[in-house]
């Protein structure tokens, strides 16, 4: 017998059936919300639930870049691409034992919509000047955002000593023209020198 004060059994199936369609009906919307999007927009799109502070996001990384290319070769890219005057801070890291890129960059863009733009259109590049069957993987820089953490992150780098060479140093653009990267606070140790 059903317990006193209890609901009777058909209302209790009732209400467990419409409690079912409402976590399947939520469950399908959020299904063809992802499927109306691209892959490269859902991380875009998490990242722009998170209010105000996400849409500030503006650098982003480029990764699994040819370890043959250079600095000049990624700003040839981003103008070829698109992108020329839409960017104000491109960094291709190099490995200074063999002088060779470490595959991946960081690039900033004049606004969160460019970067989003950039996102989209460098996930999944493959489009080499040099042999190379790697695919671009995007995500958004971390720690770093925006050009001031970004140029205050380098100014005081190794790789800003003066014996390294212009081709493997971070630079800075203003309306598409390089300009002189900030200069630096304090002392910048040479790269090559090892610490023991």
């Amino acid at each position: 017998a059903a317990a006193r004060g209890a609901p009777p059994r058909h209302a209790r199936a009732a209400a467990r059936s419409l409690q079912g369609q409402a976590r399947s009906g939520h469950h399908q919307q959020q299904q063809q919300q992802l499927a109306a999007a691209p892959p490269t927009g859902r991380a875009i799109a998490r990242a722009a639930a998170g209010g105000e502070a996400a849409k500030a996001t503006t650098t982003i990384m480029l990764r699994n870049l040819p370890n043959n290319y250079s600095r000049d070769m990624l700003l040839e890219m981003l103008d070829r691409e698109g992108f020329s005057g839409l960017y104000d801070f491109a960094y291709y890291p190099v490995d200074f034992k063999r002088w060779a890129g470490l595959g991946y960059a960081f690039v900033n863009l004049t606004s969160h919509e460019e970067a989003v733009c950039a996102w989209r259109h460098f996930e999944g590049y493959a489009e080499w000047t040099l042999p190379s069957l790697k695919v671009v993987d995007v995500c958004w820089g971390s720690p770093l955002q925006g050009l001031a953490e970004c140029t205050e992150r380098y100014r005081n780098s190794a790789v800003m000593h003066e014996d390294v060479p212009d081709m493997f140093k971070p630079v800075v653009f203003r309306h598409g023209h390089r300009i002189p990267f900030p200069a630096a606070t304090k002392s910048v140790r040479n790269p090559r020198w090892k610490h023991k």
